[in-house]
């Protein structure tokens, strides 16, 4: 008897927050063969919850969802459950979306226009030790990995606007890309603390949201463009 043959189902929980796409997405699973559907969450912490109580080989996981989004699920999945991988499956592939899941353990990222047989691909990859990424997100790793770091400005460069030293830190971690979830690990604070300081350096400098908050970190030169 072959390998193929004797290979067990792999075992599925699917997280997602709208109650049509989740359904069609197990419909669709159900369908395509070597994946067995054993749970369905409609949030992180449900997904979570999942994995304890069933210990599937693999989540795929929506990213945006109420109450704990896919990245955080990710991390704590793959934290206290380490035999449990994660495929996120979404709609996002932007560089905010991509690069925080990937910190956070996920071993496979496709998009939701992915077919049957790449996401059993990908599912097939991630528990043979490899990585399930799109063609597409296979590009954008490797044009990011190509791309140099920003360089910081100088350490002795005074805060503009009056922003405090450690508001001005957070500023530096929001134009490198990183969560509040991230940055409150980098800081060693709650997230409940990185959110306040966000609301602080907004006030004073006025801004309204994290992309104005990278030109304004640039425009300040707090974080000088990569040399050429």
């Amino acid at each position: 008897m072959t390998d193929e043959a004797v290979r067990k189902p792999a075992r599925v929980v699917v997280a997602d927050d709208q109650t049509v796409v989740r359904e069609g997405i197990v419909m669709l699973l159900g369908l395509l063969p070597g994946i067995e559907v054993v749970g369905a969450a409609a949030d992180g912490d449900e997904a979570v919850r999942l994995v304890a109580e069933l210990a599937p080989d693999v989540v795929l996981m929506d990213l945006r969802m109420p109450r704990c989004d896919g990245v955080e699920a990710t991390r704590r999945i793959r934290a206290e459950h380490p035999g449990t991988q994660v495929v996120v499956l979404t709609t996002f592939a932007d560089d905010a979306s991509l690069f925080p899941a990937l910190r956070a353990g996920a071993r496979g990222y496709l998009t939701k226009d992915a077919g049957g047989d790449e996401i059993v691909r990908a599912v097939e990859s991630v528990l043979s030790g490899d990585a399930g990424l799109s063609p597409s997100i296979q590009r954008r790793l490797l044009e990011r990995l190509s791309e140099p770091e920003p360089q910081p400005a100088s350490e002795s460069a005074e805060p503009p606007d009056g922003l405090t030293a450690r508001e001005t830190e957070v500023l530096l971690l929001i134009a490198e890309g990183l969560t509040n979830q991230e940055i409150a690990r980098t800081l060693h604070v709650s997230t409940a603390t990185v959110k306040t300081h966000i609301n602080n350096l907004f006030a004073k400098t006025g801004l309204k949201d994290r992309a104005q908050a990278v030109r304004y970190a640039y425009g300040k030169g707090l974080v000088r463009p990569p040399a050429s």
